[in-house]
């Protein structure tokens, strides 16, 4: 495990300190700084670029609306599929004309990919217009590392080259801007010890680690009073959530909080997805949402295996028929791998009965990605990428029935459902739902369902809060 875990109290203080000297730096070289973030990949990420964003705003920049109008400009980047990277690199070159145009203008590239060692090597290569390269265990010294640069003048990398076993810190007291008044990321844990034979996370975000649950708890609170009414708890494996007390205890406690919120939270494995968490959701039906998603990645044994899953396909139907017994109004959504090495079409099928069988309201289908360093990239036997697709279209149209039958039988039925201001909101159940009347982002209104689609319901409101609820 990591021998340091928390960022030091002096060691926050020294970063604010950087802040300040980076404020009076950019102040006279730019005027008016403005910065642009980018981000790419799982919502993680997206809470990462808060916080990213959080530290140059405290540093002295405003936001731009656009990347030409920026000062500084960071992509925060995923790895965990190739087609991710490449999205990442591509939005990396576009941005050459721009610092063509102003060579004072920052580019920082972050995150995930970088962290890849042959990758950072290629950014170092490829594209020597970015100006700065940082993995994921350095975003709380993004004050710091913008002064060396700037100062400088000259191309920095921070990419840690520690072993995964140490890699990775918990960094309290950060600035973070979020990009909602009334929706919120909050991570409880970071990195993943599952090491799954398909999946770089390990590598790049190091072991598990926990924030301590009384921060978390007072985060909750801030959010909630400051009008906050969903709130997504975030970890690689949430449910392996271990800060003193686990998960589902925690859960008990954020529920417990005054105020009228939802909670989430994202990702579980099954492996971890206790009784004891079912019997929590069940007994705050107002303050959990009643949306489970819990990957399955395959509905065969012999891939799960090959996988490192650690769970059978028996033990995921005995998670899913507990939570079908305690919580009969939730949503139970999916991860599927099309196409994993080795995957014959006797596996295939055991995952299409698999789907068949639970019933999922959606499914998050992909397809399988070797990534450099992971022990499936090594495995004989890939699967032809034509092979790959056709299957994951034939659990597209599968599930698309399915989920168009779940849909209809919610006509009639009354959702309560939080507003995006735009005439749509989300019930409980993560469903997508819109309706006759644009009320205010942020407010709680019941809607009543008319018709339905595969992946969206339409309603009626029949009771609406007259404040932010």
């Amino acid at each position: 495990m990591t021998e340091e875990i928390f960022v030091s109290p002096a060691e926050s203080a020294r970063q604010y300190g950087f802040t300040e000297k980076v404020r009076g730096i950019i102040k006279e070289k730019y005027g008016d700084p403005k910065v642009f973030v980018i981000t790419y990949g799982c919502q993680q990420n997206e809470a990462d670029s808060e916080r990213l964003l959080g530290i140059a705003l405290e540093c002295g920049y405003s936001r731009a609306e656009k990347a030409e109008d920026a000062d500084l400009i960071i992509i925060n980047t995923c790895a965990i599929r190739e087609h991710a990277e490449k999205k990442a690199l591509s939005g990396a070159g576009s941005f050459k004309k721009l610092k063509e145009a102003r060579g004072d203008r920052v580019l920082a590239v972050c995150g995930c990919m970088p962290q890849q060692e042959y990758r950072a090597d290629q950014i170092d290569k490829s594209y020597p217009y970015v100006d700065l390269v940082f993995g994921t265990d350095r975003g709380h010294l993004l004050a710091e590392m913008l002064y060396e640069v700037l100062i400088s003048g000259k191309r920095r990398r921070f990419v840690s080259d520690l072993p995964h076993d140490r890699l990775g810190v918990i960094a309290e007291d950060v600035p973070v801007c979020r990009e909602s008044s009334y929706k919120a990321w909050v991570s409880v844990m970071y990195g993943c010890n599952n090491f799954c034979t398909y999946c770089i996370v390990p590598s790049v975000r190091g072991r598990e680690r926990s924030r301590d649950p009384e921060r978390i708890i007072d985060e909750v609170k801030s959010l909630v009073s400051g009008g906050c009414r969903d709130i997504t708890l975030l970890g690689q494996n949430v449910n392996s959530y271990s800060g003193g007390i686990g998960f589902p205890e925690l859960l008990d406690k954020l529920a417990r909080i005054d105020g009228d919120f939802r909670l989430r939270f994202m990702t579980s494995h099954p492996k971890d997805a206790s009784d004891r968490l079912t019997d929590v959701m069940a007994a705050h039906p107002k303050k959990i949402a009643r949306h489970f998603h819990l990957p399955a990645q395959s509905g065969s044994d012999r891939i799960l295996k090959a996988m490192n899953r650690r769970y059978t396909r028996e033990k995921y139907m005995g998670i899913v028929k507990k939570i079908r017994e305690k919580l009969p109004d939730a949503a139970i959504t999916t991860d599927i791998i099309c196409g994993f090495p080795g995957e014959t079409d006797a596996d295939f099928e055991d995952t299409v009965s698999l789907i068949r069988e639970v019933g999922f309201d959606m499914i998050y289908t992909f397809v399988y990605s070797p990534r450099p360093g992971t022990a499936a990239a090594e495995m004989p036997d890939q699967i032809p990428h034509e092979i790959k697709v056709s299957r994951f279209s034939r659990l597209a149209d599968i599930q698309n029935g399915i989920s168009a039958g779940i849909n209809e039988r919610c006509v009639g039925k009354t959702f309560r459902v939080l507003s995006d201001g735009d005439g749509t909101g989300r019930s409980s159940q993560n469903k997508i739902i819109s309706y006759d009347k644009v009320l205010p982002a942020g407010v709680f209104a019941d809607v009543k369902i008319t018709e339905a689609q595969a992946y969206a319901l339409k309603g009626t409101i029949i009771l609406k809060g007259q404040e932010k609820a």
